[in-house]
């Protein structure tokens, strides 16, 4: 089934070359059936590049969706054109009274600055509040995962000693679980940050289960006890060049920076990476979607007000 998106989002053109099913606005009107609302607050500064990689997993399911891409109002995105954000965003004080089937609050590379020093900190934290009570499911990418633990239960983020950028091997930490349906003995998460949550920090919260973890790059996947939440350390669903492009960026702007761990073949930059996480990262928004959001989410949103 299609994800519905506006009718002329340049990822669209992006998706239908790669056989994704999307269905603009104008179509979705007029079938009759209630899609899942997933909301996606995309706090990274390439906004067209997040978003088209998000939709690229979410289109792969047999759920229909309609997706509303939400911006923050105390920050003032360089990278992505006015005009592009107000055709294509809505401001979160436009959404603050809707409810959402499901919510994605991606990564942001603000993780070498305290939370409480980012610019936007104030609005993140209201919306990760608000989060609980009109998101029936969330899922938390890297520093948006880190910010949220942080705001819900206190845990903080460590520096590491040098950058965790590479692709690396994860296992599952719990057997059988439904996030993981699907999944090989072992699968591979790409990383790029700066920052860790740590496992034993974890550990200590009853309310939650870490699912997967990296012996080279810590814990990988954490899910509340009650399915709401779903906190990634690292990046699923990065495209295969997404590491590429920032190792070569920093290189050329003088940065030193190692080359990402298990990525070119033979350790040879010049060679084209060798994709060994696509696979999972289909199958881990799939399982979200399908058992976390879909099965679980009421018919009427309203009912969200009332938990």
């Amino acid at each position: 089934m299609p994800i519905i998106i506006p009718n002329d989002l340049p990822a669209a053109a992006v998706l239908a070359s790669e056989n994704i099913f999307t269905m603009t606005e104008f179509r979705a009107a007029h079938q009759d059936i209630r899609p899942l609302r997933i909301g996606i607050v995309n706090l990274m500064p390439t906004k067209v590049v997040t978003e088209t990689q998000l939709m690229r997993l979410l289109g792969n399911t047999p759920i229909q969706m309609e997706i509303v891409l939400i911006q923050l109002e105390t920050h003032e995105s360089k990278n992505t054109p006015h005009e592009y954000l107000d055709k294509f965003y809505v401001p979160f004080s436009k959404v603050e009274n809707d409810n959402f089937d499901g919510l994605i609050i991606t990564g942001a590379p603000v993780e070498n600055m305290a939370f409480e020093e980012v610019s936007y900190w104030k609005e993140l934290e209201h919306i990760l509040a608000w989060s609980r009570a009109h998101g029936f499911a969330t899922f938390h990418i890297c520093w948006g995962a880190q910010a949220a633990l942080y705001k819900h239960y206190g845990i903080p983020k460590h520096a590491l000693p040098e950058k965790r950028f590479g692709v690396f091997k994860h296992r599952a930490w719990v057997k059988n679980h439904k996030l993981l349906k699907g999944f090989d003995d072992a699968f591979y998460i790409p990383n790029s940050r700066h920052t860790e949550v740590r496992l034993e920090d974890v550990l200590k919260i009853s309310e939650l289960e870490v699912v997967a973890v990296s012996e080279e790059s810590g814990v990988g996947l954490i899910v509340s006890r009650d399915g709401r939440e779903v906190y990634a350390m690292g990046h699923s669903e990065y495209d295969p060049l997404t590491l590429a492009a920032e190792y070569f960026r920093d290189v050329q702007r003088g940065v030193a920076i190692d080359k990402p761990k298990h990525y070119f073949p033979n350790d040879d930059v010049t060679q084209a990476p060798l994709v060994n996480w696509r696979g999972h990262a289909y199958l881990l928004f799939q399982n979200w979607l399908n058992y976390y959001v879909y099965q679980e989410t009421p018919y009427d949103l309203r009912a969200l007000e009332n938990e």
